[in-house]
């Protein structure tokens, strides 16, 4: 077993953080906190799977993508750090924790892409550190609840006569699927991916134009952010840290956003309740509509001969002087060929007699039509529906993976109309697809006349979320080239590439909204956010920056506490933006998750438009938007010493 350098002695080793991950997040998720928090981070990666190997390829790729990510960060502002150690081990066991420092570790990070290990390690971890603050990466919601109460419980157990309030223990669990999706949902709708939720309540950032002379620009909530003053960064870093002055700017104050003429801003909008909003489509994907039954044409014919009949019903009312109830029942009788004939009636008696049993025999095989018709939709109302014609304004959605699902569902609860494209027929989305009703096309979209199938050419816009990088991008090639000022938007590994993708689409079609977005590096802020102890609601990508919304309680916090909601204001670093004014007993613990429909009549606790006068009492709670530095200065985290810029020290383990 490799042991870690020992520390200076006499020097009490500082709390460090953990992080184990085999794949993009935890990379990005250890770059995060050693390059804006400044932890110290111990980095647990997977070791090759060849058999004596002495080179473990992943892991290589892992740190030398790891050191280039920081490197690159270094000289941004606030970016320098001391590089991570890393422990190589091939099964991350209570062993491998136990060396890596579980029980003096301050956070822990689980962000493998299998749950299991993750709730196997996050077990392990709690009974060594009962203190520990644990982040664990799961895609199973309820699942995730109940072990978020599990493991919480399991601390108090382990650390008996301790206060759970003084514990400074909390688990968090994130998927980066939810993360991210709300911002991949909302570029479809709005064009932009600037998209948090707070208390019910769904938030978007939205970008506007610089306004005309005379005009004044709506800043609604608040002025989020100036966006960049260029269109172009020859150093290739636009709107990134690494941009400078001429980058976008965090959180202005007042004086900055006068003085920024003919630069664009976000603003903070508040969308709708997303409670009353998302029920009416999540009702109608429970049940089978009545109209779904029958096609549009056989309807009317329903209506018409339901007409004719009722017009001769009315005539033979208004020829024989008889009662309407009775007239109605001898036409009825007609119609079905089981009434007397009108031998010896008077002229006008025998022809409606003879036109109700024409009507009697084109009702038949209307008849008959309507019944295969239920019967059919009754038997394929559990297969996959197809595109309808003339089908137009909608979005298609390529892939239904764990990110096409989540996006799925949000498009959905915002009514949007979409069609689906996946190749796997056992695509973990396939059956909320199937519940939802939504359009679906099984087929691989790089095969000519699958994007045809799925009516790309009158589409809204285009969502290429598969998990192949090279299949997104040919996607979302190929549907440029059929409807030019299609809107774009590709989920892309490597957030490098993605800049570059992101670039030389805008370049080829100037006219058409593009945005090329790495699912990690949305997800990773708000993971490196949690482990800091706070409740992070979301994170806003502006350009190539973040702004993270996080809930914080005031106690404890000197920038905060006895200050004015006007004093607390840092530009550039946060601003508070609402103040929870439930009863601390009655808060919601999570206010970024959709309250339950039995709370749906629940008043909103969280308070907008605060005064700029109103003291901040160590009782409350506010929300805040927050760059990542500022976050990071508000939670008083220090730096530890260390080199900075030195390459990570590497263990390995061998089981």
């Amino acid at each position: 077993m490799a042991l870690f350098p020992q520390p200076t002695p006499g020097v009490p080793p500082p709390r460090h953080m953990i992080v184990c991950g085999d794949d993009a997040l935890a990379e990005r998720l250890a770059a995060e906190l050693t390059t804006v928090y400044r932890e110290q981070v111990t980095l647990v990666v997977p070791m090759s799977n060849i058999p004596g190997a002495t080179n473990p390829t992943r892991a290589s790729a892992l740190l030398g993508r790891m050191q280039a990510a920081m490197n690159r960060t270094a000289d941004a502002p606030g970016g320098s750090g001391a590089a991570p150690r890393i422990l190589e081990a091939p099964v991350l066991t209570e062993a491998v924790l136990i060396e890596a420092g579980v029980r003096e570790a301050a956070a822990l990070a689980l962000v493998h892409d299998d749950d299991a290990a993750n709730i196997h390690a996050a077990l392990a971890a709690r009974r060594l550190n009962p203190r520990l603050r644990l982040v664990i990466r799961l895609y199973n919601r309820k699942l995730g609840q109940h072990l978020e109460e599990l493991l919480d419980q399991a601390a108090v157990v382990a650390a008996p006569g301790l206060d759970p309030d003084a514990l400074d223990t909390s688990t968090t669990v994130l998927s980066d699927a939810d993360t991210a999706a709300p911002a991949l949902a909302a570029t479809a709708v709005a064009g932009t991916s600037k998209v948090v939720q707070a208390d019910g309540l769904l938030l978007r950032a939205v970008e506007r134009t610089p306004p005309g002379r005379g005009e004044v620009a709506d800043p609604g909530l608040c002025t989020l952010a100036l966006l960049s003053s260029t269109t172009t960064d020859p150093a290739g870093a636009e709107g990134s840290d690494a941009s400078g002055q001429e980058g976008p700017t965090l959180l202005p104050d007042m004086d900055a956003v006068a003085a920024a003429t003919g630069r664009g801003t976000v603003v903070l909008e508040a969308v709708a309740h997303t409670g009353a909003a998302s029920a009416p489509g999540r009702l109608a994907g429970r049940g089978l509509p009545l109209a779904s039954l029958f096609s549009r044409r056989l309807r009317w014919s329903l209506a018409g001969l339901a007409a004719s009949v009722l017009g001769l019903a009315v005539s033979s009312w208004l020829t024989t002087d008889d009662h309407p109830l009775h007239a109605a029942y001898l036409t009825l009788l007609d119609l079905f060929a089981i009434g007397d004939p009108a031998i010896g009636e008077p002229t006008a008696r025998q022809v409606l007699q003879l036109l109700s049993g024409l009507a009697g025999l084109l009702l038949l095989p209307v008849l008959l039509a309507a019944v295969l018709e239920g019967l059919g939709t009754f038997r394929t109302v559990s297969a996959l529906r197809r595109p309808p014609r003339g089908l137009s304004g909608h979005v298609v959605l390529l892939g239904l993976g764990k990110i096409g699902t989540r996006v799925l569902a949000r498009l959905r609860e915002l009514d949007i109309p979409v069609v689906c494209v996946e190749e796997d027929p056992e695509a973990r989305g396939l059956p909320l697809a199937r519940r939802l009703r939504v359009p679906t096309v099984l087929g691989d979209v790089t095969q000519e006349g699958v994007l045809e199938s799925a009516k790309v050419h009158r589409a809204h816009a285009l969502l290429a979320l598969t998990s192949s990088d090279t299949t997104n991008l040919e996607a979302a090639l190929y549907a440029r080239s059929v409807k030019p000022d299609l809107r774009v938007a590709l989920r892309l590994y490597d957030d490098d590439f993605a800049t570059a993708v992101y670039r030389t689409l805008r370049a080829a079609h100037p006219q058409a909204l593009t945005r090329s977005r790495s699912v990690s590096t949305l997800a990773a802020p708000a993971f490196a956010g949690a482990m800091m102890g706070r409740q992070i609601l979301g994170a806003i990508p502006v350009e190539r920056r973040v702004l993270l919304f996080a809930a914080l309680n005031v106690a404890g916090h000197p920038h905060l506490e006895g200050r004015t909601v006007a004093e607390s204001f840092r530009a550039g670093a946060w601003r508070v933006l609402a103040l929870d004014t439930a009863a601390p007993d009655d808060r919601l613990p999570d206010l970024a998750a959709t309250p339950a429909h039995e709370d749906s009549d629940r008043p909103a606790g969280l308070v907008w438009d605060i005064h700029p006068g109103y003291v901040l009492r160590p009782r409350d709670r506010v929300v805040l938007a927050a760059t990542r530095q500022g976050l990071a200065e508000l939670l008083g985290r220090q730096p530890w010493g260390g080199a900075h810029g030195a390459g990570p020290e590497r263990t390995r383990r061998r089981d």
